[in-house]
């Protein structure tokens, strides 16, 4: 199983912070360059313990889709997505927020096991844990520029 660790310095409030992170319209205005969009489950908004969301998005350029459901909630201080369905055999990510003196601390933990075994093992050093951690750390750079101006208001 791979692991990605990440830390993102954030000059807002903790609770803007955690439920930035919930939403499904920030979730997509970080990734517009794989053209992800939902599909199904929760389709707007923010997430809630046991919402599932359905992301239909182009990688590497295949158009996949994948499930994941919001598993562990605490708020404003952790929650915890993992894969249902799609491309991975399981992932689990982890997002921890840490209140700082200058705003928040975003601890990002994502577990994933690719398929196809040591094929699998073989692709994650070659190319898919580079690209799955600067795909996490393009979507925390939307999350911080979002919480650190003003266009936080119209995503709560």
């Amino acid at each position: 199983m791979a692991v990605i660790e990440l830390d993102t310095l954030i000059n807002a409030p903790i609770e803007r912070c955690f439920l930035l992170s919930l939403s499904v319209d920030v979730h997509t205005l970080s990734t517009a360059h794989t053209q992800e969009r939902a599909v199904a489950g929760i389709m707007s908004g923010r997430m809630k313990l046991g919402d599932t969301v359905t992301w239909r998005a182009r990688h590497f350029g295949i158009w996949q889709q994948l499930t994941s459901k919001i598993t562990a909630y605490q708020y404003p201080t952790y929650f915890c997505d993992e894969m249902i369905s799609g491309a991975f055999q399981s992932f689990r990510h982890e997002h921890h927020f840490i209140q700082q003196l200058a705003g928040t601390r975003m601890k990002d933990v994502f577990y994933f096991e690719s398929p196809l075994g040591l094929l699998g093992k073989l692709a994650n050093g070659l190319f898919l844990k580079s690209y799955m951690s600067t795909l996490l750390a393009q979507r925390n750079l939307v999350i911080k520029k979002v919480a650190e101006g003003n266009e936080w208001k119209k995503f709560t």
